[in-house]
């Protein structure tokens, strides 16, 4: 197996590469003035099973087009299959129409990538759980979830309490099998205890949050109702969809769990509303670091404790912040390769 790095992430793959005992393979990427890109293969691939290491954030357009040119510089060497391990899929969020006249830009992203030759995707925390069933190729589908829990059982003081569950809630069956991984450093991290509470900023998440709930010992968990106006952007997060005597009494602590954090608002929305409720500590968890526009501003200066986020996409120094940790998946995608 020989294993590639495009432009974007070539940290992660450099640690996926530590992790399989082997480097880097190295590849000729040229910038024309212009901005076109050349890529060339150095390596003998005939026969060989290869991996490419390439996520599509902070410049997604830029970042695909160099994934399509050297999957197809892979096959054109002559290459026996070439895996893509993309942490974050960029367009996933555009996954079907949301107003007449929208392109499909997922599809487009997807059928381009088949079309090129790839082999086989591995990905993490995708937006929509019906993503996968677009693809015609063989998908890994992993999660950051095994690694997030393994951080909050390393911080968490005494057993969990118990909590009535909301009527509505009903027990999750999952297939998906589940590991976690590594030890982060635990540094300068609020303590949670016994009075913490599971947090998903919004509906769309409540399935990601009963997985974790269940690694967790069934630890007690709540959503958040958030509106998002399609054409502005503005985010309202007003309810919670429990009632709050059920735990407000005795919860003081929360942990947030999302897929991904861009601006950082759903953030902190959702910080605010949990705090208007009584909770004095909010620990934030996403394993995509998006990072757009003023983000930094508004979660340095938010009343967030902490974020953890992984490294599916790179987090240069200038874009980091004091309450930011950063946790790695190259673990775990080297044990899916």
């Amino acid at each position: 197996m020989k294993i590639f790095s495009g432009s974007s992430n070539k940290s992660l793959a450099e640690k996926v590469a530590r992790q399989l005992n082997t480097g880097l393979s190295p590849l000729e990427i040229f910038i024309f003035p212009d901005g076109e890109r050349r890529v060339r293969v150095i390596d003998r691939v005939v026969n060989e099973d290869t991996v490419v290491v390439q996520s599509t954030s902070p410049n997604p357009d830029t970042a695909y087009m160099e994934l399509f040119f050297i999957v197809d510089a892979l096959k054109r060497s002559g290459a026996k299959s070439a895996t893509a391990v993309i942490p974050y899929l960029g367009y996933q969020r555009q996954d079907h129409v949301f107003r007449d006249g929208e392109a499909v830009s997922l599809d487009v992203i997807i059928e381009t990538l088949e079309s090129v030759g790839m082999d086989k995707l591995i990905t993490f925390d995708l937006h929509s759980i019906k993503i996968p069933e677009l693809f015609k190729i063989p998908i890994v589908h992993l999660s950051a979830l095994p690694i997030f829990a393994e951080k909050i059982r390393e911080i968490a003081r005494g057993p969990v309490r118990s909590f009535p569950p909301a009527s509505a809630r009903s027990s999750l069956s999952s297939s998906n099998e589940l590991r976690a991984v590594g030890n982060p450093s635990t540094s300068a991290t609020p303590r949670l205890s016994n009075d913490t509470i599971l947090v998903s900023p919004d509906m769309g998440g409540i399935r990601r949050i009963k997985i974790l709930s269940e690694m967790l010992s069934n630890m007690p968990f709540i959503s958040i109702v958030k509106d998002r106006d399609l054409v502005t952007g503005n985010i309202e997060s007003n309810k919670i969809d429990t009632d709050p005597s059920q735990w407000k009494k005795t919860v003081k602590k929360a942990i947030i769990v999302d897929d991904m954090i861009s601006t950082g608002r759903t953030i902190d929305a959702a910080v605010d509303l949990l705090i208007e409720q009584g909770i004095e500590e909010n620990v934030v968890f996403a394993t995509h670091p998006v990072f757009s526009n003023d983000y930094k501003n508004i979660l340095q200066n938010s009343k967030v404790s902490k974020i953890f986020v992984t490294d599916s996409i790179d987090v240069p120094k200038d874009k980091k912040f004091e309450k930011l940790e950063v946790l790695s998946i190259a673990d775990e995608i080297a044990k899916n390769l």
